[in-house]
């Protein structure tokens, strides 16, 4: 279910279903992969119930940082499944003031997990936009190679998560 103002990002990830979702699910976790290195994510929270704030706080060696970061929403939890979260909204689903760069324009992501076999995940994420100009504002600020980027470490993290489980 895309339109041509969405983003799509699809891998099979060499980790079991179970220890993708905790990587993803868990603020801890999450923090260790959802930024492209050398970025990282220094604050995280997650409230995964619909309404619940869904806010990060990405820095960068280049001075980069978010600030706090806006936070977002939790639209949607299906353990194990699905995860969709906007910036469009805040928590309790209060409308958002959009900030600068990255965080200039509202955007919805529904990522999906499936079990595809012999422990591997089929992992797809759809960034939703308003119009054409908004995505490709995040096409330009390198959406496929951020969010692949990110794939593959939420990929090497959850593996990790495989070794200490």
């Amino acid at each position: 279910m895309t339109n041509e103002n969405d983003l799509v990002l699809e891998r099979t990830l060499d980790a079991p279903i179970d220890l993708v979702w905790a990587a993803y699910t868990d603020p801890e976790h999450l923090k260790q992969w959802f930024a492209p290195k050398p970025y990282q994510i220094t604050e995280c929270e997650l409230d995964l119930r619909p309404g619940g704030i869904f806010r990060i706080r990405m820095v960068g060696p280049d001075n980069f940082d978010t600030g706090h970061g806006t936070a977002g929403c939790v639209l949607e939890v299906d353990n194990g499944k699905k995860l969709a979260w906007t910036s469009a909204l805040g928590p309790g689903y209060r409308p958002n003031e959009m900030g600068e760069g990255c965080e200039s324009f509202p955007m919805t992501a529904i990522v999906t997990f499936e079990d595809a076999g012999n422990g591997k995940t089929a992992y797809r994420a759809v960034a939703l936009h308003k119009d054409a100009k908004d995505k490709e504002a995040h096409e330009q600020m390198g959406f496929h190679d951020g969010w692949g980027t990110v794939a593959g470490q939420l990929e090497q993290y959850a593996k990790t998560l495989r070794v200490n489980a």
